[in-house]
């Protein structure tokens, strides 16, 4: 008889988190049931997904590392000649029956092959290692900002770069790296289009345009202060119900959230995220290869910094990019690949005895 084995805390967590989420899509929705029940469907398929990769060895991502990686980075290619285009962007393949959008896919496919790069060779990386391990980072973090969608772009160059640091490198290295971050900056300053170079300037002047780029975060900076510590309760939001916030089920749910539920809410909140990364972090100290170290890190430190730019991005604190609330967005896709990662999260701690590398 096959018996599932999954990581009790984490996966409570993550049941929590994923109640939270319902109850906001309700009130964020205008009280639209047929919301509620998509969510909860995607929110089975996405537990599903977790507990059937919990079941994999990590030796076996080891292994598939390079093949996870290289299918991704040829339908990336493919998305750029024949993608599927909508809301100015070309991001997905149409496979008839549905819509794959493959940046989704290298979320889990970048951060595998970087890990599997540096333990290749001894720790800390040499110099040699690491630019190989930024060529696994920048190639396909250059094809999606393509697209545009330059919220995956900069959570996959965060998971690849947190894989690095826990790595270990010398603080010259760190040095030269920010060096050479700062000389490409203008290079991708170019890439970026009109609408995203306009979101980052807005950024330390909303009012300058506030009904047109700087909208966004005025209404949802009036949400949140609002809120006050108690909030003024739960379908009572003021801002949300008179649909003043956009994207008040997706990107910006957190303001709905913060008026409603206040300081008090938002810090509960906070603290749940916080005890998600953490159980995450423990499991990564407590294994014992390499490879599944790396990669637990920055599966944990990636879903926590998911949450630092969304709710940054929604408090006027960090340009509107795009990225939604970990597990509270409405959404199917982001929220299969969070617990894919989870699913593999697991999965480490389930077989941490059963690899030496």
């Amino acid at each position: 008889m096959l018996r599932l084995k999954f990581d009790l805390p984490l996966l409570m967590g993550l049941l929590i988190l994923c109640a939270v989420s319902l109850v906001i899509l309700y009130s964020a929705g205008g009280e639209n049931q047929r919301l509620i029940v998509n969510q909860s469907i995607r929110m089975f398929v996405a537990i599903i997904v977790m507990l059937a990769l919990a079941q994999v060895r990590p030796d076996s991502w080891f292994r598939w590392s390079p093949y996870i990686f290289g299918a991704g980075l040829i339908m990336l290619g493919l998305v750029l000649v024949i993608g599927y285009t909508g809301k100015g962007a070309q991001r997905w393949l149409d496979l008839g029956l549905f819509r794959f959008q493959p940046s989704e896919l290298m979320k889990l496919g970048v951060p595998m092959m970087v890990a599997w790069v540096l333990t290749r060779k001894p720790l800390p990386p040499q110099s040699g290692t690491l630019v190989l391990a930024a060529a696994v980072l920048l190639i396909p973090a250059g094809l999606i900002l393509k697209q545009p969608d330059l919220g995956t772009t900069i959570m996959i160059l965060a998971s690849g770069t947190l894989i690095i640091f826990l790595a270990g490198f010398a603080w010259r290295s760190i040095g030269v790296l920010m060096l050479l971050g700062a000389i490409a900056a203008p290079f991708f300053w170019t890439m970026l289009h009109d609408y995203q170079q306009q979101r980052i300037l807005t950024l330390f002047d909303p009012w300058s345009d506030p009904l047109g780029a700087g909208y966004h975060s005025i209404q949802s900076m009036i949400a949140i202060g609002s809120g006050g510590a108690q909030g003024k309760g739960w379908l009572n939001g003021s801002q949300s119900q008179l649909e003043f916030i956009p994207e008040r089920h997706t990107d910006f749910i957190f303001s709905v959230f913060s008026e409603e539920f206040g300081f008090i809410g938002v810090l509960m909140l906070f603290l749940l995220y916080v005890g998600i990364t953490a159980r995450g972090l423990y499991i990564a100290y407590y294994t014992k290869d390499t490879y599944s170290r790396l990669l637990a890190g920055s599966l944990s430190m990636t879903f926590f910094f998911y949450v630092f730019v969304n709710i940054g991005m929604v408090a006027g604190m960090l340009p509107v990019v795009g990225v939604p609330l970990p597990l509270i967005s409405y959404g199917g896709t982001s929220m299969v690949t969070l617990m894919a990662g989870f699913g593999i999260l697991m999965g480490i701690h389930n077989h941490r005895s059963l690899m030496s590398r």
